[in-house]
């Protein structure tokens, strides 16, 4: 894929201090392909240095989905065991770029939020949903594949060991409601239009918070939540 199809798949633009990414492939509910996954990463770098950056707003484009995952046609050229392990050794590092992201970062979920599309929406600082939002890992009946043991880390330190199971057993998509009585959202208005305006307002907001206190209270609360590896679930990988 060359450089300008890269970007118009995800779009980044910066104005007063913040940052809004758009994952732009709404006929495919903005799923993702390997080279949106790593213009994503290079952005929260880009974050990471740059200063006039303030906060992150993450959102897809349309009004069906936030993310669906990763492409599927990403995994018709894995061959063998080595793809897989490949393939989540680039997610875990994307994702854990964006969750230790010098500034704050903002999930604006609309619609599906799916997959790959959930792990980043869980690995973002706050999450806000729609009364049409639909989160879930429903790999037990799709790929057949399992989390990472790092992402398998960063959803039960933010649901719990008994919701993560109960969402990847069932393979059910959760509602808005549902989605904020466990954690998964921190807050949900009604459509698309109030949650752009929402997403605006809490963003400006935190941009004009003084930034060593919101990046040492992400830091803070990351040394808290221990991390376990991907090299510590490969074994389990190899087995799905």
């Amino acid at each position: 894929m060359d450089q300008a199809a890269e970007a118009e798949d995800l779009v980044f633009e910066c104005k007063d201090g913040i940052g809004r990414i758009t994952f732009n492939r709404p006929q495919a509910r903005n799923a993702f392909t390997f080279a949106m996954y790593e213009r994503l990463a290079a952005i929260c770098e880009q974050a990471n240095d740059d200063h006039a950056i303030k906060v992150l707003v993450l959102r897809g484009a349309g009004d069906k989905a936030f993310a669906s995952g990763t492409d599927i046609n990403q995994f018709r050229e894995f061959k063998t065991p080595q793809d897989a392990i490949d393939y989540e050794n680039r997610i875990d590092r994307v994702l854990t770029t964006l969750e230790q992201c010098r500034v704050p970062t903002i999930a604006a979920i609309n619609g599906f939020c799916t997959g790959g599309g959930a792990g980043i929406a869980a690995a973002c600082d706050l999450r806000i949903g729609t009364n049409s939002t639909k989160i879930g890992f429903p790999i037990a009946r799709t790929l057949g594949n399992c989390l990472s043991m790092s992402n398998v880390s960063r959803l039960t330190a933010l649901i719990g060991a008994a919701r993560v199971k109960d969402l990847i057993f069932t393979a059910r998509l959760v509602d808005a409601a549902e989605a904020a009585s466990v954690g998964l959202l921190g807050e949900v208005v009604e459509d698309i239009a109030a949650l752009d305006k929402r997403a605006d307002e809490v963003a400006r907001l935190l941009a004009s918070h003084a930034p060593l206190t919101l990046t040492a209270t992400k830091q803070a609360v990351a040394r808290l939540q221990k991390r376990l590896t991907r090299d510590e679930g490969e074994d389990l990988i190899l087995m799905c």
